[in-house]
């Protein structure tokens, strides 16, 4: 292949990767769907939801910089500053009193719990030499614990992540053990992450709806800027964005949900979501979405706080732009989304793919 021809094809490859995962989650989920009863109505705050996240760069067809990472998290059921619904601690109540939504009667308080691991490579993984220019090896394995204010036009939620980075978060062996199962070859520059340090956040990230329109025989859209504010040794960064969403039996919740401090945004919070109390419990939305981070800190970048490791000069702007799909069958919503990040540090050879799938259940 010439030197022009390949020019011109490699947008095309790039949009196909994109657009590709896309395209095949329908095909899979649309021939399981059946129809299913209708259920009594309850208040969203009666019910908990489990969710699963996955993402790994093998959904844009390479493996580099940030390469996989997987969550658990789980939303409790809905308790009131009164404790009259779930019967929270009296610690909880009194902090719940002093935020600033205290006064609000429309809105309920959830929990949010998690645990997970990321994990980032240089794009060269086949030399077990450093690489001075490219990204560090690093892992990242946490807890989180999150408090969400809300109700069907708000989200609000504070969170704190206390993790370890470095070989103690067990990163490569879990890299290595995927790429024993998949077939591929070994990475070989481990030796050369990030050492050990203790990491700790706090993050806040607000999300509100806009706009929340039907337009007839139960297609519907509506929008949901947000914004927040993380800070911590591992990250520190003030983002905001916001996603639109178009499609039949709209989930009333807060949008799609990456691997992020203060994500966690699926839960329904209403009973027009097709999960709880609506007529029918099948549900397809799509969506598109950009999110733009001001970044100070991201130790995957800048190396260990307290010590000299491996490093790279970061970019101060990033920002992720994201299409995607979810599908709805009864109490469970399967979402995918195409995730493109631009540049995030100086020498970097282009912007990355990556997919996100997320499961959750609500019971």
């Amino acid at each position: 292949m010439n030197p022009a021809t390949r020019k011109f094809l490699s947008p095309l490859n790039r949009i196909r990767n994109f657009l590709t995962p896309l395209a095949l989650v329908p095909a899979v989920i649309l021939p399981l769907i059946v129809c299913s009863g209708v259920a009594a109505s309850e208040d969203a705050e009666n019910y908990s939801t489990f969710v699963l996240y996955f993402e790994n760069d093998l959904f844009g067809n390479t493996d580099e910089y940030y390469t996989s990472a997987f969550k658990l998290t789980w939303i409790s059921k809905g308790f009131a500053d009164s404790g009259t619904r779930g019967g929270s601690p009296e610690w909880l109540r009194w902090f719940t009193a002093k935020m600033p939504t205290a006064d609000r009667k429309d809105l309920y308080h959830t929990i949010a719990l998690s645990l997970g691991q990321s994990i980032y490579t240089p794009k060269n993984i086949d030399t077990a030499q450093l690489l001075e220019d490219d990204r560090p090896y690093a892992g990242w394995s946490y807890l989180a614990a999150a408090l969400q204010t809300k109700n069907f036009d708000f989200l609000n939620t504070l969170e704190l992540n206390i993790g370890i980075v470095g070989p103690s978060s067990f990163a490569e062996q879990s890299q290595k053990i995927m790429h024993k199962w998949l077939g591929d070859s070994e990475p070989q520059g481990w030796d050369n992450q990030i050492n050990d340090e203790l990491g700790l956040m706090i993050a806040w990230q607000l999300f509100w709806r806009v706009a929340s329109r039907s337009v007839g025989h139960g297609l519907a859209y509506d929008v949901i800027p947000h914004a927040g504010i993380t800070v911590g040794n591992v990250l520190t960064y003030a983002n905001a964005g916001g996603e639109i969403r178009f499609g039949y039996n709209l989930p009333a919740d807060f949008g799609s949900s990456l691997i992020e401090p203060g994500g966690a945004t699926v839960a329904p919070v209403s009973t027009r979501d097709p999960r709880l109390g609506a007529a029918s419990h099948f549900g397809v939305t799509f969506f598109a979405g950009v999110d733009g981070r001001a970044v100070a800190r991201n130790i995957f970048l800048d190396g260990n706080t307290f010590r000299d490791s491996a490093s790279v000069d970061k970019n101060y702007l990033v920002a992720d732009i994201s299409a995607g799909v979810s599908v709805i069958f009864k109490r469970f919503k399967l979402t995918y989304t195409q995730v493109y990040r631009t540049e995030e540090f100086q020498g970097q050879d282009g912007g990355e793919l990556f997919g996100s799938f997320n499961l959750a259940y609500t019971f």
